[in-house]
């Protein structure tokens, strides 16, 4: 496949992807009919029902170039990420979207985590991508992938993405929410503040309190 098909290729599922998140009939977001938007102003002050709507709108609302910042992997996950959600793209207010650009180091990779009910997926644009999700009966899905490859996560259940090649890897994912929550497992378990008893984590992991702190130690230092 030439360069030019492999582009072409990677924008129709992107366009697919899109469609599919926002088709009324997929999406649990709560629109409101009488309004075709509602753009956050996000001066102003959030309520419980989320940011009031801007109140003079212009082109440059819906449109956004964040994606395209270049991100640094030089880190101990070895990924890096800029994000289209609600706080950098008010735009997307209401739209039950985000999109993300997330770049992986070789032998990097994003941490088990969930999107608490919303649906992710995404496109491989470079390198090859380990993606994997868990099911509630402990299950495993996963598969290497490549450019022009999609995948999709099942809202909320537990994934992750590494980068198995040689170079650097980067691809595009939607989630179907415009501010996504993100539990992450290890620094969920053992960042906490106040601590979880270590009796907790003992029993949950079969481990001894001597094991417990020293993991504990890799996500508070």
């Amino acid at each position: 496949m030439d360069h030019i098909s492999q582009i072409s290729r990677v924008f129709i599922l992107l366009a697919s992807l899109i469609t599919l998140f926002t088709n009324p009939t997929l999406s649990s977001i709560n629109r409101n009919p009488l309004q075709d938007f509602c753009v956050a102003d996000l001066q102003a002050s959030p309520t419980n029902s989320g940011y009031p709507c801007k109140a003079q709108v212009t082109s440059e609302d819906f449109f956004y170039s964040g994606l395209n910042t270049p991100l640094n992997t030089s880190n101990p996950k070895g990924t890096a990420a800029n994000s289209a959600n609600l706080m950098t793209f008010p735009g997307l207010n209401t739209m039950g979207i985000s999109m993300y650009n997330v770049e992986i180091a070789p032998g990097g990779y994003n941490p088990p985590h969930s999107h608490p009910g919303a649906t992710e997926a995404g496109v491989v644009i470079e390198g090859s991508v380990l993606v994997g999700f868990l099911t509630t009966n402990y299950t495993l899905f996963q598969k290497v992938i490549g450019p022009g490859d999609m995948f999709v996560i099942p809202p909320g259940l537990i994934h992750y993405e590494g980068n198995v090649g040689k170079t650097q890897s980067r691809l595009l994912t939607v989630v179907a929410d415009d501010l996504p929550s993100e539990v992450v497992l290890p620094n969920t378990l053992f960042a906490t503040k106040p601590a979880i008893p270590n009796a907790v984590l003992m029993k949950a992991f079969k481990a001894d309190s001597k094991t417990i702190n020293m993991l504990r130690s890799k996500f508070t230092s």
